[in-house]
């Protein structure tokens, strides 16, 4: 393998994500991690809140000393409720085609899968997919269809987007659609953005380059540079809400958790605001794949470390757990950082408007949680956390570099706090279970008594407009 130095400013994804760097981390990291002094330092500059390097988080993740880990886990909770208080994010996956050019070893997607039966939704069929997520009370949806040129061009995207943004049914409707879609150029990044997306998601799958291109032998997704710098073209496209993430289990999670950082840094470094969110998918059961295959899967304890570490590593990051996660599992992630899950998801191709179709068996991979929105809601209320529909960040431009700079220094709490309450309302009084609705009005109560003066006069008039039907979607 040629040598590279690492560069986080870099446009290069062998510098910027420099594979001696990320070995001499780790073997650094495996000779000091229970270096007591050393490690309370790191401890106590997380707790300064501005986040570690990759090797000072390596550290951390590392150490087997029990009392540095009861550390960890109470600073990283600490850093969640500062940075994004007790609110988790709500959203749902929709697949719009399983049509795939691709080899990837890992995916049920992958080209030479004849026994994956293919399908593409047409528009008509999108707006009865969304129509059943908005009438389950989803109003974030992000977009995921495999990479195929003639199946899946971009304009096929677009027309889905505007599709979706134009329906309005009942009290419904999706105000922010992110796009989880295969990397692409500059171009069409800024048609993206032109289309109204919110965060552009893509996962790395691995930063190993010699494992990421085994595990990719054919297609266009192939290409390491051209996954690896996808962020870059999307920046430079206009895109400033990038969300980035690894499939862990692909390579061993302390390579991964190493250029997972060291990718925040070069992208901070270049252009000066890190990943709007960051992904932790773990791999899964799914048609013809079977993860034991891969000798690189991850305990539940292994796995919550790393968000724990990550959290405190990146304190302004969204994060984000899906339904591959079992109850149990994201109870967990949830304590230690996690600020945005899905819900009462879906994985195949027309799932959400024909759930018990026996001839659908398109699902990418199989859910873990398999609970219904209402229930979900009901749990994250139950554990003290304040269930958010809430879009008004991208409507306010309060994206990139702005959003970051009042994440940063704790701000967003005086937007976003209100703005969660007044989407739990509209959820309660338009979805949800009496069983949830009455849980869910005695938690918004307590928490506008917690309000400011004006931010809780704000609340409680729109409170009543949207019980007394005169409005939705109101946001300061």
């Amino acid at each position: 393998m040629q040598k590279y130095k690492y560069n986080p400013s870099s446009l290069v994804a062998d510098e910027f994500i420099c594979h001696d760097e990320v070995v001499e981390s780790i073997e650094f990291a495996q000779h000091h991690k229970n270096d007591i002094e050393l490690l309370k330092q790191i401890l106590k500059k997380a707790r300064e809140e501005k986040g570690l390097s990759h090797r000072e988080a390596l550290l951390l993740l590392m150490n087997d000393l029990p009392e540095i880990n009861q550390q960890i886990k109470k600073l990283a909770k600490q850093i969640k409720l500062d940075f994004y208080g007790n609110r988790i994010v709500l959203f749902a996956p929709l697949y719009l085609s399983n049509y795939c050019v691709n080899g990837c070893t890992y995916c049920p997607y992958h080209a030479v899968n004849k026994n994956m039966p293919r399908k593409k939704m047409t528009q008509q069929e999108i707006e009865s997919e969304v129509i059943a997520l908005q009438d389950m009370g989803h109003k974030r949806l992000a977009l995921e269809l495999g990479e195929h040129p003639v199946m899946n061009p971009l304009d096929y995207v677009l027309e889905s987007i505007d599709t979706i943004y134009k329906i309005k049914h009942k009290n419904g409707s999706i105000r922010r659609v992110n796009v989880n879609i295969a990397a692409t150029d500059e171009k069409s990044y800024t048609k993206l953005k032109d289309a109204g997306i919110g965060t552009y998601i893509l996962f790395q799958e691995t930063y190993n380059r010699e494992r990421y291109e085994k595990l990719h032998p054919t297609g266009p997704k192939h290409d390491y540079n051209r996954q690896t710098e996808a962020m870059d073209r999307a920046m430079r496209g206009g895109i400033d809400d990038v969300g980035i993430g690894v499939l862990f289990g692909l390579s061993t999670y302390l390579y991964e958790f190493t250029a997972l950082l060291m990718h925040v840094e070069h992208l901070k470094t270049v252009f000066n605001v890190g990943p709007h969110t960051i992904s932790v998918p773990r791999l899964r059961p799914a048609d013809g794949i079977n993860p034991a295959l891969f000798a690189d899967c991850i305990s539940d304890d292994i796995f919550v470390k790393i968000i724990a570490c990550l959290r405190i590593a990146v304190p302004t990051a969204g994060m984000i757990i899906s339904t591959r996660e079992s109850k149990e599992t994201r109870e967990r992630a949830l304590e230690l950082g996690i600020s945005q899950i899905s819900g009462g998801s879906k994985t195949s191709v027309g799932g959400y408007s024909n759930p018990n179709d026996e001839n659908n068996d398109s699902a990418q991979f199989d859910i873990c949680d398999n609970r219904t929105l209402d229930e979900i809601v009901y749990w994250l209320l139950e554990n003290g956390h304040i269930p958010s529909f809430c879009t008004a960040c991208y409507r306010k431009h309060r994206t990139g570099e702005q959003f970051m700079k009042l994440c940063a220094n704790k701000s967003i709490h005086h937007f976003c706090h209100p703005n969660a309450l007044l989407s739990l309302q509209e959820y309660l009084t338009d979805y949800a279970s009496s069983q949830t609705k009455t849980l869910g009005e005695k938690v918004i109560a307590q928490e506008v008594a917690k309000l400011p003066d004006a931010s809780a006069k704000f609340v409680l008039q729109h409170l009543a407009d949207i019980k007394e039907g005169k409005g939705r979607d109101f946001y300061l």
